[in-house]
């Protein structure tokens, strides 16, 4: 395919559309990308040389119309001086320089025509590649996420049929158990120390009524002692007065 029909085809042609319609998206564009690089690599090098060609034939027509112009005064000095056979002569070759700079200013017309096409189509390939390099980061993007999304839910796969949520309930189970034994311990802990709080209560309260009973007991045996000393003291008394 040449260079031109290959221009044409990129210039025209529906790159989302391409792609929509491609099994792999990202390695179609990879190759579109190439083939416009390509393309415009060996557009912008025939550029160059039609641009040669324009300054080469600029060249060569400032040089014709600089000649023309010598032929032109050499007539009139010809004329000047009566040498009619001179200047004709001169004439014919003024003309023979008109005659060139005309085929050549045509040429340049058609050389500045190709140039601003090249430049039209240039741009217009630049552009299609920069659309092209777009879509292939977001392609790229799309698929790296595509990826990354795809090991997450094998992943995610990987834990529920090797039963790991299953293993987390069994280490659940287990905690909750050795907590419960703890409160169990905790509060045989705190039953036995309750008891013997008990225990040292029921002394303290065993030690206060003995010291209760003694003192009544003391008070009781005072009292006798003073009933029984009064009685004396009144058999004596009645003694005495008999």
């Amino acid at each position: 395919m040449g260079i031109f029909s290959r221009l044409t085809e990129i210039v025209n042609s529906n790159i989302n559309s391409m792609l929509d319609k491609a099994e792999d998206p990202e390695k179609m564009v990879k190759l579109m990308i190439y083939e416009m690089e390509d393309t415009l690599t060996e557009v912008k090098s025939a550029a160059a040389q039609v641009v040669a060609d324009k300054l080469r034939l600029t060249r060569l027509a400032k040089t014709e119309k600089d000649k023309r112009a010598d032929w032109e005064n050499k007539a009139q000095l010809a004329v000047s001086k009566g040498r009619d056979d001179l200047a004709r002569a001169a004439v014919e070759q003024k003309m023979e320089c008109d005659r060139k700079i005309s085929r050549l200013e045509t040429r340049l017309a058609e050389v500045e025509a190709l140039v601003d096409q090249y430049h039209a189509d240039i741009a217009r390939l630049e552009e299609k590649l920069a659309s092209a390099r777009n879509r292939q980061r977001s392609l790229i993007a799309s698929h790296h996420s595509a990826v990354n999304r795809k090991r997450v839910e094998e992943k995610i796969y990987k834990l529920n049929t090797t039963g790991a949520f299953a293993k987390f309930e069994h280490y659940e189970k287990r905690i909750d158990r050795f907590n419960a034994e703890a409160e169990v311990i905790q509060h045989s802990n705190t039953t036995l120390e309750k008891q013997f709080e008990d225990l040292e209560h029921s002394q303290d309260v065993e030690a206060e009524l003995q010291r209760i009973k003694s003192k009544v007991n003391k008070a009781s045996g005072k009292a006798e002692s003073e009933k029984t000393a009064a009685a004396k003291a009144n058999q004596a008394e009645a003694a005495s007065v008999s």
